[in-house]
């Protein structure tokens, strides 16, 4: 098995890890062939071709979506991120906090989302 994929030696990894990191690459695959898609669509003139593309494009995007709802079923953590940050209106990114939710105390003294200064 590749193991080029791994950070850890999979020795080390149980299945359930090693079908995390299959299910990953498999999305990151699936997006990049989405990207080789629009860029293609972008450069024909041909308008059937322009509609092939797009019928390929979108199987990808179906492909990854796939691959997301694994991840979501499996990982509760997941889903709650999912469930917050998808299908809104306003701004992406980070919501108000004041910093006074459990987390955010856990992780008080870790710095993590601090800048540097």
């Amino acid at each position: 098995m590749a193991s080029d994929q791994y950070h850890e030696p999979i020795e080390l990894l149980d299945e359930k890890t090693q079908d995390f990191t299959r299910i990953i690459k498999s999305i990151m695959e699936e997006f990049e062939a989405v990207d080789w898609y629009n860029q293609r669509m972008s450069a024909t003139k041909d308008p059937q071709v322009k509609a092939l593309l797009k019928h390929n494009r979108d199987e990808e995007l179906e492909h990854a979506a796939m691959g997301i709802e694994w991840l979501r079923r499996q990982l509760p953590e997941f889903d709650k991120e999912l469930r917050e940050n998808l299908f809104t209106e306003g701004p992406i990114g980070h919501h108000d906090d004041d910093g006074s939710d459990e987390q955010t105390q856990r992780h008080k003294g870790l710095n993590i989302g601090k800048p540097k200064r």
